[in-house]
This record gives structure tokens, sequence and C-alpha cells, in this order.
């Protein structure tokens, strides 16, 4: 029987499980703003991710983009820290995973409503390699 926690190939990489910014992650849970939250834990994808999504509801498609682009590029190198190799699973059921997940997902709404059609496709592209799941739990299905 394959672990719950194995996606995809029996042969490919782990899943790789973020520490999370419980932090961050309190701050947010309380409210604070997520600018003095990014500002006060500029690696924590969650706090670019909730600056992206606020600002995709404001109709902010560029600012919304460079948040977004921010979380994913903090993301990444929290990834490769943490052992991923540019591919393979990031599941989305991982709640410190989320971060990162939702800043792809962002930045693929930024990029659609300014009309670059192929960041919208890579980010989708790239979240169904990270968990073939993520997409419909962001709302992009």
């Amino acid at each position: 029987m394959v672990p719950m926690t194995r996606m995809g190939d029996l042969l490919g990489p782990e899943p790789v499980l973020l520490p999370g910014d419980p932090e961050a992650e309190a701050e947010l849970d309380a409210a604070e703003n997520p600018a003095i939250v990014a500002a006060a834990h500029p690696s924590a994808s969650v706090a670019w991710a909730a600056l992206a999504e606020d600002a995709l509801a404001d109709d902010q498609a560029i600012t919304a983009y460079a948040y977004a682009r921010t979380g994913y590029h903090r993301g990444l190198d929290q990834l490769r820290r943490n052992g991923w190799k540019g591919f393979g699973p990031v599941p989305y059921a991982h709640e410190p995973n989320r971060g990162f997940l939702r800043c792809v997902a962002a930045l693929a709404r930024a990029a659609d409503a300014i009309g670059e059609t192929p960041e919208y496709q890579r980010c989708l592209d790239l979240l169904d390699d990270c968990d073939p799941a993520a997409r419909a739990e962001l709302g992009l299905a």
C-alpha cells in the first residue's frame, strides 16, 4: 500500500512539507494587516498571498502580480531549502505549503487579468505539478 503522503510516481521525489511561519500565520489569523506581517516576516509566502488576494479583490491586478510574484519567489527559496529540486509534490493538504500555492494561484489570476496568457498557463501547470488537487482547492478548476 502506498502511504497517503505520496503523490504520483512511486520512484519520484518525496513530497515537500514546508515548516511554515507560525508567527506570521498567527498574526494573519488575528486579522493583522498583511502589509505589516509581510514587512515583519518577508520570507512568509502566506503574507504575500494575503496581500495579492486583497489586491485582486480590489481590482489591482498589477499590484497583485507584484505581491504574488514576491511570495512565489520567497516560496521557491523555501522549497529549495527543504529539498525540492524544481519538481515533485508540494501537497496542498499540508497547511504550511498553502502560502506558496496561494501565491501561485494569485499570480495566475493576476497574469490572466493583464492578458499574460503564457504566465497564466505556467502557473496552472505548476499547480498541477505540485498537487493535482490544488487548482480546485484554490478556485482555479
